[in-house]
């Protein structure tokens, strides 16, 4: 890999960083120049997930300090996304995944036209929507469901997170991407643990990655922290069509 590819990959990282850092689906820029590249396609997931799990965590962190996160749901979510996310990256090789990209399409779309419909939605928090019951269901939809989703294929990881959050505990979209980073770097964690015991990360690409996606990380953060629900709101919606356009062209048109 020359020296013009490798400075491309770590453009790259720091634009997944800031597009992760705000809605989430960094991959969408991430894996596919690790792909133009040559790496591997498993190779590429890999070492996509080594730069993000950095990237995420810094997001995490950045938000953390200026928003209160909610541990009742923050804390379970996430240590069973470690362990659903590592289940789904496991069973990866035995799921169709041209069987699922036509589902998460689907979900996209319907993501992007509620969004559209309800300009109201994520704009406002409604605490008095954080009942027991809606906490767990919290709980077991992105600690579970969505981690394991993101173990198997990962697309619109970010955005549901997002969505679940602000659906079900009545999140404005800041705080909603504040927890859904908290829950996304679980799920690189328990995916990386996966493929790092396969021996597909490359290390020294994927750490020289983080470093960039650690600083696209920082600024997307501070810019959703300092502009609010709508600068979210947009970039979610951009995002989301993007994805959307990104797998209908490699499932039907590649």
């Amino acid at each position: 890999m020359g020296t013009v590819e490798i400075l491309l990959l770590l453009a790259a990282a720091a634009g997944a960083g800031w597009i992760d850092a705000v809605v989430g689906g960094g991959g969408l820029l991430q894996l596919p120049a690790l792909l133009v590249a040559g790496v591997s396609p498993v190779q590429a997931l890999a070492t996509n997930k080594l730069a993000a799990v950095f990237g995420t965590s810094s997001a995490a962190v950045a938000y953390a300090r200026t928003t209160k996160i909610d541990r009742r749901v923050a804390v379970p979510a996430g240590l069973a996304a470690v362990v659903f996310a590592g289940l789904g990256a496991a069973s990866a090789a035995s799921i169709s995944k041209d069987a699922l990209t036509p589902l998460v399409m689907a979900a996209l779309l319907c993501v992007a036209l509620f969004v559209t419909l309800r300009p109201a939605f994520g704009a406002h928090s409604h605490p008095h929507l954080r009942t027991r019951a809606r906490v767990l269901a919290a709980t077991a939809v992105t600690g579970a469901a969505i981690a394991f989703y993101d173990g198997i294929l990962g697309p619109g990881t970010g955005t549901f997170l997002i969505i679940a959050f602000t659906t079900i505990l009545g999140m404005d979209f800041v705080h909603g991407s504040a927890h859904s980073k908290i829950i996304n770097s679980c799920t690189n964690v328990g995916a990386l643990i996966v493929f790092a015991s396969q021996g597909h990360v490359l290390w020294s690409l994927g750490l020289g990655m983080a470093v960039c996606n650690i600083a696209g990380a920082q600024v997307g953060a501070r810019m959703a922290l300092r502009r609010g629900s709508g600068f979210v709101r947009i970039v979610l919606l951009c995002v989301v069509c993007a994805m959307v356009a990104k797998l209908g062209y490699e499932q039907f048109l590649a």
